[in-house]
């Protein structure tokens, strides 16, 4: 699934080529996606310009006078800008089609992905009005992290990726980030120090950053918004390094599952 750096890169690699320039074409070739598209788009959307796009948690949010359009990537989307012309693949399910010649495609295989209209304000849709801090922003800090956790039972990976608690830490970048502080995954998150959450607040906006710094991650059916793929897997110590060696001590990496996603760790490392 396209995690926050992967978003923010499509963001960056979208926004030049769509930002004031004029809709002309409002095109639903599939609207069956995680929600279905609503059919009045074309009426909300011919002949607007899009004056700001930005990103909330794994939400792309364009914005225009009359409303704002809510795109999520889903498990398996990507956005691409191509030319109007270009053949259509058979999983782009929705496009915008702009008077500069270039065209926005969501391309969806697993169709879990959403493309969503408000006239109200954004903050407050029910998508998103529940999310908790950016973990880049100032209110993602060691003492709000552990005034939460106080009491909390659920594992500290569980915690970190819940939405509620911060946006945008998915299953990489948590097993990552919990490997860079040294903290077991499995450990409760109520049971974590304000110490070691200082150090995992640090971990997690380092290493986000760097990943967006360098295009997101490889992922299979990840492309930015550019065409170009993200290089942040060669930089990934833990996630899919099952039984492999430990970058700091060498000793076999494990496996577990948490809450039904892939957890790799070093048991000696991560205590």
């Amino acid at each position: 699934m396209p995690e926050l750096p992967e978003v923010e890169t499509t963001l960056r690699g979208i926004s030049a080529y769509i930002l004031n320039s004029t809709v002309t074409r409002v095109h639903i070739r599939n609207p069956k996606l995680r929600w279905p598209v609503p059919s009045s788009l074309p009426d909300y959307l011919l002949q607007v310009q899009f004056s700001q796009i930005q990103r909330r948690a794994k939400y792309l949010l364009l914005s225009c006078n009359s409303g704002t359009l809510i795109i999520h990537l889903g498990m398996s989307g990507s956005l691409r800008i191509v030319p109007v012309s270009e053949a259509y693949d058979k999983h782009d399910h929705f496009e915008l089609c702009f008077a500069n010649g270039k065209a926005l495609r969501l391309k969806d295989p697993r169709r879990f992905g959403a493309v969503l209209w408000t006239t109200e304000a954004v903050d407050q849709h029910p998508l998103l009005q529940y999310l908790g801090p950016e973990p880049l922003s100032s209110d993602f800090n060691p003492d709000y992290l552990f005034k939460y956790s106080r009491g909390k039972k659920v594992s500290i990976k569980q915690f970190i990726m819940d939405s509620k608690v911060v946006v945008g830490i998915g299953n990489i970048y948590a097993s990552e980030v919990l490997f860079a502080c040294g903290i077991n995954p499995k450990r409760a998150a109520g049971r974590i120090s304000k110490a070691r959450y200082k150090k995992l607040c640090a971990a997690s906006k380092k290493i986000l950053c760097q990943a967006i710094k360098q295009g997101g991650t490889t992922l299979k059916d990840f492309t930015g918004g550019d065409g170009k793929p993200g290089y942040f897997k060669q930089e990934l110590l833990v996630y899919g390094r099952k039984n492999q060696a430990c970058t700091q001590c060498g000793q076999k990496l494990k496996e577990i599952r948490l809450n039904n996603r892939s957890t790799v760790y070093c048991t000696q490392c991560q205590k």
